[in-house]
This record gives structure tokens, C-alpha cells and sequence, in this order.
């Protein structure tokens, strides 16, 4: 590992794998070329793009016409929440979301209300997943987007999209629904197809591929409105030059994620119960989040009488990279929102620590965190200097 001996933040990013380097190396030393050009330069770049979207799309079980690639989960999130509802705008103006999605969901969705959108933010119970029956009933003819987390990046609540997008089916005329599918993808099985929804966005960088490259998934047949303007790369949905390197390296990684799931997911969700257990022995310490329905890799704690921001930097001079909650507002002073949506109270949330493996967590890994974390818990606590 690089950066911190011991690296327990993979919900905020994740080490890119040797082999997605070797592959972004490659593209970038032989298919340099304008993919919209014509010539041979052009034409091995287009090449390249055409396999990583192919490759993408095997790993969905879809096809490769519905792959659109963006710099990133953010960018495919507002394309599909903006897109969706300028598409929409004709008929209806109702979005409904939960209390728990990414800022990048609620804060499209709070700029749509700038324009005379209306949200709906439906809440959810103490672990993080929203009422069925609220989500039904806030759905009506003006919908324009249902917005729904697959699994929550701060407390790894995996949440039961397919029998709310069943739900939504049943009860009335069919409305588009968006899954941000950016937290899951490295750990659970995803076809957008099966879960019957018209748009899925992913990230590279949180597959252990590269920073700055994402993917929405449209449902051929989907309308929605560009969010940038230029050329007509990307179906005439995504303007700008495409980032062949990036597409390739994420293409890479998560066709990788897909083929080793079954030989990774119970190794790391047996280091996980093991830290799990181990940490929950402290005493005042507990957990957020349900104990089983949640991602494989994810422990999310609440730690009494401490702040989380002070723990991270005990943590992090002791050689553990872990964080309070998310990475796109760990500068903020504000509790968590999700915590917040979640029932608990602003001084708990403040106390919150988030701990997440990955694939190359090791055993050892997991001994010197069982080690490391009670002890600076009692130092900062001021109950001794621990083991």
C-alpha cells in the first residue's frame, strides 16, 4: 500500500490496481489520438474507446450503446437528475429522493428547485433505508425522476431497490428512476436491466481504476437533455473530447471487480465482522447502519465523548487512513446528513468514525487496526495511552 501503512478508506477512494495502470500506460503511450479524428491516430483511439465501452457494458449484462462515459460519478449524477428532469419538464415536475443520497443527488436536485422543480425528500428509518410506501405515494403523475441510492457511501445501508422499483412500477404509469450505483459497484452484482430502471451511474476511482472518468447507464429508449454542449461525442449526450485512458482504466477495473467478486467478497466480509467485533468491545462504542444488510467492506461507528475529526488525525499520525464520513465533505464542520436523515443527533454524528477495507486489506491489516484504534480512543479519551 501507498500513503498510510495501513488503509481503511476505500469508500472515499481506492488504490488503482497495477493492471489498470499498465492498461492507462498503454493507452496513453499507443492511442493518444482524437477519437472524433479520422486518421490512424484517431481511428486506434476510437478503437480503444469502442473495446472499453464494450468491456463496460459485458460487466453490466447490457449494451454498449447505453454506456456513456463522464469525468466522473458526479458527472454522471447530475446528467441523470438535470437531464431526467429538463427531459420531463414537459409533463411534470416532481422529483423524489431520499434523505440519504449523496450530496451530488441533493444538491442537482436543490438547484432544479431554482427553476420550479419540486423535491421530495423522503425520509428514512434509523438504518438508513427509505418507507416503501412513502416512496409509492410520493410518486405521482408529475414525476419527472425517482432518485435512489443502491447502497449509502457513508454507512454502507445496502437498500432493497428492486422491490421499491417494483413498487413504483405497480403503482402507476412508468416514471424514470435513477440509481447511483457508485458505492456498490466494486461489491454487488448490478443489471440495470433486472432492477427495471432507466438510468445507473458508476465511478472509476472507487473500483480501484482512475480518478476522473464515470459511466451513466441510459436504458435505450431513455430521454434525457445533454448537461454539456460542444461536439457530438458520446451520442450527442456527453460533449468533449473522451477520455480514452481514463474509459480504458475504469473498462479494466471494473470488468476485474466482476470476474474476482466471489473469491474477494467473503474474505473481506470475514476481516470486516473481525474488526467489527473487535471495535464494538470498546466500551461506548457503536454501530450505524444495519449489522447485516450492508456492503461487505463498510463499518461505520459511532464513538462517544470523542469527535471523529480528532480520532482521524490520532489515526492518522498512528498510520491508519480512515475518515468521519464522506470524503466530498469531510472539510465541512457540519454533521452528516445522513446520520442526521438516520435519527441521530447532531453531537453523535460529530463522534463518527468510518472504516472500509478493500480487496488487498490483509489480515494484518486488520490486527494493527484491532490494535491501533482502542488505543487512541482511550488517549484522546484520556483513559491512558493504551497498549
Amino acid at each position: 500500500m501507498t500513503g498510510a501503512a495501513i488503509y481503511l478508506d476505500h469508500a472515499a477512494t481506492t488504490p488503482p490496481r497495477p493492471e489498470v495502470v499498465a492498461r492507462i500506460a498503454e493507452v496513453l503511450a499507443d492511442a493518444w489520438g482524437n477519437p472524433s479524428s479520422v486518421h490512424g491516430a484517431g481511428r486506434r483511439a476510437r478503437a480503444v474507446l469502442d473495446d472499453a465501452r464494450d468491456e463496460t457494458a459485458a460487466a453490466l449484462a447490457t449494451e454498449s450503446r447505453a454506456i456513456v462515459f463522464t469525468s466522473g460519478g458526479t458527472e454522471a449524477i447530475n446528467l441523470a437528475v438535470k437531464g431526467a428532469a429538463w427531459a420531463g419538464k414537459g409533463t411534470g415536475h416532481r422529483i423524489v429522493t431520499t434523505g440519504v443520497e449523496h450530496e451530488a443527488v441533493l444538491n442537482a436536485a436543490r438547484f432544479l428547485e431554482r427553476f420550479g422543480f419540486e423535491v421530495v425528500v423522503v425520509p428514512v428509518d434509523a438504518e438508513g433505508r427509505p418507507d416503501p410506501d412513502r416512496i409509492v405515494a410520493a410518486v405521482d403523475e408529475r414525476t419527472v425522476l425517482v432518485s435512489l441510492q443502491l447502497a449509502n457511501n457513508e454507512v454502507g445501508t445496502i437498500v432493497p431497490v428492486a422491490d421499491l422499483v417494483a413498487r413504483i412500477r405497480r403503482s402507476g404509469p412508468r416514471v424514470p428512476v435513477h440509481v447511483d450505483a457508485v458505492q456498490a459497484a466494486p461489491w454487488m452484482a448490478i443489471d440495470p436491466a433486472a432492477l427495471d430502471i432507466d438510468l445507473l451511474s458508476l465511478s472509476g476511482h472507487k473500483l480501484e481504476g482512475p480518478k476522473g472518468v464515470g459511466v451513466l447507464w441510459i436504458r435505450p429508449g431513455a430521454v434525457l437533455l445533454p448537461q454539456l454542449h460542444g461536439g457530438g461525442q458520446e451520442r450527442y449526450r456527453r460533449a468533449g473530447t473522451e477520455n480514452v485512458a481514463g474509459a480504458a482504466g475504469l473498462a479494466r477495473a471494473l470488468a476485474l471487480s466482476v470476474s474476482e467478486r466471489e473469491v474477494v467478497l467473503p474474505r473481506v466480509r470475514a476481516a470486516r465482522d473481525r474488526l467489527r467485533d473487535g471495535l464494538l468491545a470498546v466500551p461506548r462504542v457503536r454501530l450505524t447502519g444495519p449489522a447485516e444488510e450492508r456492503l461487505p467492506n463498510h463499518l461505520s461507528l459511532l464513538v462517544e465523548g470523542l469527535r471523529g475529526s480528532d480520532l482521524v488525525v490520532a489515526l492518522d499520525l498512528a498510520g491508519i487512513a480512515a475518515s468521519t464520513g464522506a470524503a466530498c465533505s469531510s472539510g465541512s464542520e457540519e454533521p452528516s446528513h445522513v446520520l442526521l436523515a438516520m435519527g441521530v443527533s447532531a453531537t453523535e454524528a460529530a463522534s463518527a468514525l468510518r472504516l472500509t477495507l478493500g480487496r488487498r486489506t490483509e489480515e494484518t491489516d486488520v490486527d494493527a487496526a484491532l490494535r491501533i484504534v482502542p488505543a487512541a480512543v482511550a488517549r484522546l479519551r484520556g483513559e491512558g495511552t493504551g497498549a
